[in-house]
């Protein structure tokens, strides 16, 4: 029998859910989800299609808002009308398209809608060296050499594009990463470079929701682990409460993969 860690761990969480609720006339696609992120964490929430893992994080960052239940950030409740309310609270979301554009520049991509300004109005102006120079830098950090700036994001692979991303998020301050199936298009090393440069975003302070359907890359990363079912939460564990196949039992319906396993003569 699995041993459920409390949802409400010690200490004040940076985010927390409380019986999340979410409609969309009749259709239930969340029913009491219940979770919490902590600072210098990664939380992964696994589930299969259907689950109600991208209802969730599109309410999480301000593009729904809920039905029912408590959402708290730092300690006090929070009801965002915009995905712009969420971002000003600290939680920054990379989804799965990571929202560039492949023609434009990595500079231009890691600063779009939010370019420092110079000068006076009417003659304001962008300073792109001192653009060139951070998006260089903050590259740099995490291990990537982007030795023109100016190039487009698209000659980019995909696990440094992600990486472009969740760069993009920490320098503007995010609190909350939540990444969307940031590992699902990737090749081995490319996934690697991400799952690493997740560790080291967790390393800093941030709390991290990492939202997959890989198991093995929850655990390389994870320190707790919600399963959602059908809109529910199934529980959240610790690392050393569930295992491998455990969660992929729990996530994928134990009871139907085992039923399959006999009837295809043990080959699942």
């Amino acid at each position: 029998m699995l041993q459920q860690t409390p949802v409400n761990g010690g200490g004040r969480p940076l985010i927390e859910i409380r019986n999340l609720v979410k409609h969309f006339g009749h259709v239930i696609a969340l029913n009491g989800v219940s979770i919490t992120v902590n600072a210098g964490e990664v939380h992964c929430l696994l589930g299969d299609n259907g689950a109600g893992k991208s209802t969730l994080i599109k309410t999480l960052s301000g593009v729904y808002l809920p039905t029912a239940g408590d959402f708290l950030v730092d300690g006090e409740r929070a009801r965002f009308s915009s995905p712009r309310d969420a971002l000003d609270a600290g939680i920054a979301t990379v989804y799965q398209d990571l929202a560039m554009i492949p023609l434009m520049s990595v500079t231009r991509n890691f600063f779009m809608g939010r370019e420092p300004r110079g000068g006076v109005w009417p003659f304001r102006y962008v300073d792109f060296k001192h653009c060139d120079g951070v998006a260089r830098d903050e590259m740099r950090k995490i291990g990537i050499d982007v030795r023109d700036p100016e190039q487009a994001v698209g000659t980019l692979s995909g696990g440094e594009r992600q990486c472009v991303a969740i760069a993009r998020a920490v320098y503007f301050g995010a609190k909350v990463l939540i990444l969307d199936e940031p590992t699902s298009a990737l090749g081995v090393s490319q996934t690697s470079m991400v799952l690493k440069y997740i560790n080291q975003v967790r390393a800093r302070g941030l709390g991290v929701i990492f939202i997959t359907h890989n198991v093995r890359h929850a655990r390389a990363v994870g320190q707790r682990f919600t399963v959602l079912n059908r809109g529910r939460t199934l529980g959240t564990f610790t690392k050393s409460e569930i295992s491998i196949d455990e969660l992929q039992n729990l996530m994928a319906g134990g009871k139907e993969l085992q039923e399959l396993s006999a009837e295809l003569g043990g080959t699942v």
